[in-house]
């Protein structure tokens, strides 16, 4: 796994010798994390992205990522559930996360590690509180109707024009072998199957695949792209942001597994069309922090 961040060539923002100071070893994942945050704390400080719109910052801060490797289960580990960050190594869903809590942390004025880490847990864990594995919000739809409630963001699919998405959510209880916490605490396989339920009673809304193009006029850069799939037992199979590039056009910047990487890729409607299994998108935009 790299362990630089690789900065696009717009992004030159250290003096030459600063930059090229080699990130800590990987076994020294915190001491790595934290070099990597304070680069692009500094970076958005001397560019004054905290006054952007929240949305425009997380576009910021997810650009500094691209070329980043794409490595899968950082957020996994033995024993206890603790909120683990892998700055150096991301995948889909990390790489959203990250970008949403260093710019809400931006927003509030806060620039230190451990307020990241604070802001990660409340965004990561059901009602902001971490207790054990189960209160981590492991389901997409499940994610955004949480952090709703707790004002993070905005479904805003319904508005505009999104339809009934038929959630019926069961993989993790029903395949608890390919989870390491479940394996360890078999005893959270129940509580997951109540959460299951609970998830599948809930209404959700999605734009079909076929409408995609023509509501991209009113997506924003920054606003989280979730692609509903038909997968059995599952409700999103990968998310990634919108980004409107220098052109006007509204790509889908994500943490690839087959490009094995973060990358700048098509327009939404375009990648959205390319995957078979793809039902069509859930919007979440985010929100600036009261």
């Amino acid at each position: 796994m790299s362990t630089s961040l690789v900065w696009p060539k717009s992004y030159e923002f250290f003096p030459l010798e600063e930059q090229k100071k080699p990130l800590p070893e990987d076994s020294d994942r915190e001491a790595r994390n934290r070099k990597i945050f304070s680069r692009i704390i500094q970076r958005a400080l001397q560019d004054g992205w905290a006054t952007l719109p929240i949305g425009e910052c997380m576009g910021k801060i997810a650009s500094l990522f691209i070329e980043t490797d794409y490595v899968g289960a950082t957020i996994e580990g033995e024993g206890p559930e603790v909120c683990r960050v892998d700055l150096a190594g991301l995948d889909c869903v990390t790489l959203c996360e990250n970008a949403l809590c260093l710019a809400r942390i931006l927003k509030m004025g806060k620039t230190s590690y451990e307020d990241f880490i604070a802001e990660l847990t409340f965004t990561r864990y059901r009602e902001g509180i971490l207790t054990d594995y189960t209160s981590r919000l492991h389901y997409t739809s499940d994610w955004i109707h949480d952090n709703e409630k707790k004002k993070v963001l905005r479904n805003i699919t319904r508005d505009l024009g999104g339809v009934d998405l038929p959630v019926r959510v069961s993989f993790m209880s029903e395949n608890p072998g390919y989870y390491q916490a479940l394996r360890e605490f078999p005893e959270f396989v129940r509580t997951m199957a109540s959460i299951e339920e609970d998830i599948n009673q809930r209404q959700h809304w999605f734009i079909p695949q076929k409408k995609v193009k023509r509501i991209q006029k009113h997506l924003r850069t920054g606003d989280i792209i979730a692609a509903a799939t038909q997968k059995e037992g599952l409700d999103y199979a990968h998310v990634g942001m919108a980004f409107r590039d220098e052109r006007g056009n509204l790509r889908f910047l994500h943490a690839s597994s087959a490009k094995k990487k973060v990358i700048l890729d098509a327009e939404i409607h375009e990648y959205i069309r390319s995957v078979e299994t793809y039902l069509g998108i859930t919007i979440a935009r985010p929100l600036d922090p009261e």
